[in-house]
């Protein structure tokens, strides 16, 4: 990758500024892998912001301050994707070649498809009655789920197996949303 070192005008330090776009894993100098330490991550990201953080720009030429306002957007975007182990999975997948299919593939294993149904029905009647107690049973069922499908995701990417992968993160995609669903209906319970 080619990277011109340009010299910063306040304080006569050096940066990098790629000239090429850096894959998330690169711009925090991280390993491209599912199991990332997330002390590391957040010391990259700041250690980025501080770099090149629009504030420390504020008397630049309108030029530079561009470049360090489309450096600090992508550190935020990177930073959210590997901090969520749901996107960095679906990351990892298509930063390997394997398109999730999100629009066009909703072909899910009939035994997820049921524990959804089921999952759905438990929800309306919780819903309907104010149950707190079944929501909540609810969540924690959700989020072991969750805590499976997470590990078997990370055995998958760690494995370089992007498409087997790819499957469940479509299923776990379906989680992150009813997870949601759940916690929005506690939520609007009276306390």
């Amino acid at each position: 990758m080619h990277r011109q070192s340009r010299q910063c005008w306040r304080c006569s330090t050096r940066w990098q500024i790629a000239q090429e776009m850096q894959n998330h894993f690169d711009l925090f100098q991280l390993p491209p892998r599912f199991a990332i330490d997330l002390s590391a991550l957040d010391s990259a990201y700041h250690n980025v912001q501080n770099q090149v953080h629009p504030d420390k720009f504020a008397s630049a030429p309108d030029a530079e301050k561009r470049v360090a306002m489309q450096w600090a957007t992508r550190a935020n975007e990177a930073y959210k994707t590997l901090k969520s182990p749901f996107k960095r999975a679906a990351y990892l997948c298509e930063l390997n070649g394997v398109d999730l299919q999100v629009e066009s593939n909703t072909a899910m294993p009939l035994e997820f498809l049921m524990q959804q149904m089921e999952w759905r029905e438990a929800l309306d009647d919780a819903r309907a009655q104010k149950n707190r107690d079944e929501l909540d049973a609810l969540d924690a069922a959700i989020r072991a789920a969750r805590k499976t499908a997470l590990a078997q995701i990370a055995q998958l990417l760690d494995a370089d197996d992007f498409t087997q992968a790819a499957g469940l993160v479509r299923q776990l995609m379906f989680l992150e949303k009813f997870a949601d669903e759940v916690l929005h209906a506690l939520d609007a319970l009276p306390d």
